[in-house]
């Protein structure tokens, strides 16, 4: 039996992510099923698994893509990917290692060649699974807190929501980088192209601005970019 390891699984088929989670759970681990991409990466920054096994071809942000934002993350970067895709051809395990996946296995595979391909990973890590993973991300003079829920800066430490704390991390991510609503409603709220109103992200940017700003009015933190969108600034 494996010892008290957690195994995020990425798969947008229920029956497939189902038929995963029973074969680990039945030799010891602990299991969490999501079924996008966006939520992957939501529930590991709340909960840093010991292991993703992902699926590539997924409505919205794919696996590679999942797996890249998984190696640029702070906090996730050391984390373990295993592809677990029909995408079999050469050239997608080339595009899946290039993205930072530690090994890929095909569909349709044998149950126990995962077991021992997941084994195989946590071995070969088990040093870096022992260190505990940065607990806070820091841009300039801000400090979120991604066990707490908490904002840190020169107005004062307040507790965010979940999505104000998806929000802000995920800007807090890329500092200097510029989001417009709709590519924020597709990576922060999962919605697909085309869908959901920028009002839902304006309101929450103000939301976040009177956590954050001394002058909220006058934000110098959170920024906007006229005509193209939002972005932390890095000083």
């Amino acid at each position: 039996m494996d010892d008290d390891h957690l195994i995020l699984v990425v798969d947008d088929d229920d029956i497939v992510a189902r038929t995963i989670e029973r074969s680990l759970r039945a030799v010891g681990f602990r299991v969490a099923v999501v079924h996008s991409g966006v939520e992957a990466l939501q529930v590991a920054r709340r909960q840093p698994p010991d292991l993703m096994v992902l699926d590539v071809i997924m409505p919205g942000m794919d696996g590679f893509e999942v797996c890249r934002q998984v190696r640029a993350d702070p906090i996730l970067q050391e984390l373990p990917v295993l592809f677990l895709t029909a995408k079999g051809k050469e050239e997608d395990r080339i595009v899946g290692l290039r993205a930072g996946a530690d090994d890929y296995l095909s569909k349709p595979f044998n149950l126990d060649e995962l077991y021992l391909r997941v084994r195989a990973i946590l071995r070969r890590t088990k040093k870096k699974l022992r260190e505990e993973p940065p607990q806070s991300l820091t841009v300039g003079a801000y400090t979120l807190e991604t066990r707490s829920f908490e904002i840190k800066g020169p107005k004062e430490t307040s507790i965010l929501t979940p999505v104000q704390f998806d929000l802000l991390y995920h800007l807090m991510s890329h500092p200097g980088q510029v989001f417009s609503p709709e590519r924020l409603l597709q990576e922060v709220w999962d919605y697909p192209h085309d869908t959901g109103s920028p009002d839902l992200v304006r309101v929450h940017i103000k939301n976040l601005r009177a956590k954050t700003e001394i002058d909220p009015s006058n934000p110098l933190f959170i920024r906007t970019i006229k005509g193209h969108g939002y972005r932390v600034a890095e000083n």
